[in-house]
């Protein structure tokens, strides 16, 4: 009897110090901390994004760099319409398709097209932004769109410009999306580039009844351009998206670095 008491006595002490080496471990190891935490979060949500931009087909229609904060920006904010998003690349030239509108719902792209940028932004490329009155320049960020109207460019959409000090002149502006014969294939084979707005994203005209009935009402529209002015001065991203453009060497690209003024 006294032996095996001595027995289970051992085999509990083997037990306990077997629980305090367990305990030891745990202790010497790192707890999670916020910081892994959100490392973790942004990776996953890379990844998310990677994914739907494969699942989507935009590679050769849109850079990933613009599509990633196009969607930062999207997760961040609130559009009434969250099923359609408009993407415009001006760092493309203006002779490249530069709008992309994209169906997230199902996944698909129903508009891939050239649009105009201001006729002070640049020539053949948008080099140089502006929210001033008179500018005549583009401006950067996201956007909402809002109601049509019938204008001086015929059938055209309002922008509600959603960044304070970027984009937010853009309603007072009347910077609008509209049709313009300017904004054409015929002009960019005669010119070489696009004819430019007053800085308005001006479409083709056969093309612009459609987007405009497909985009208005709430959707969310991103103007990107590899622009570190931009990202030095917007708020909309909580934590820089994992690609942006402020980390590359624009002397490589000798494109739109210019200024927001």
């Amino acid at each position: 009897m006294k032996k095996t008491i001595a027995i289970i006595g051992l085999t509990s002490l083997a037990g306990l110090f077997a629980i305090r080496s367990q305990s030891n471990q745990l202790k010497s190891q790192p707890l999670a901390t916020t910081q892994n935490v959100d490392s973790i979060k942004e990776e996953n949500n890379l990844f998310n994004i990677e994914k739907l931009y494969e699942e989507i087909s935009l590679k050769g229609k849109l850079k990933f760099e613009a599509f990633e904060m196009a969607m930062n920006g999207y997760q961040n904010m609130s559009f009434r319409n969250k099923d359609i998003i408009s993407v415009i690349d001006f760092s493309l030239p203006s002779t490249d398709k530069r709008m992309v509108v994209i169906d997230l719902k199902n996944k698909k792209v129903l508009f891939h097209t050239i649009v105009s940028h201001g006729r002070n932004s640049g020539e053949k490329y948008a080099t140089s932004f502006s929210n001033r009155h008179g500018s005549y320049q583009s401006s950067l960020g996201f956007y909402k769109t809002a109601n049509t109207y019938q204008g001086g460019n015929g059938y055209s959409l309002v922008l509600d410009g959603l960044e304070k000090g970027i984009n937010d002149q853009a309603k007072p502006r009347a910077v609008v999306i509209h049709g313009a014969a300017y904004s054409s294939q015929a002009v960019i084979d005669a010119t070489g580039r696009l004819g430019r707005s007053y800085g308005c994203p001006a479409l083709p005209r056969e093309l612009n009844t459609p987007i405009i009935n497909t985009i208005k009402d709430g959707t969310m529209l991103f103007i990107y351009a590899d622009n570190k002015e931009y990202l030095a001065q917007t708020k909309v991203f909580k934590k820089a998206p994992t690609t942006l453009i402020a980390q590359k060497d624009f002397s490589e690209t000798g494109t739109t670095q210019g200024a927001l003024n």
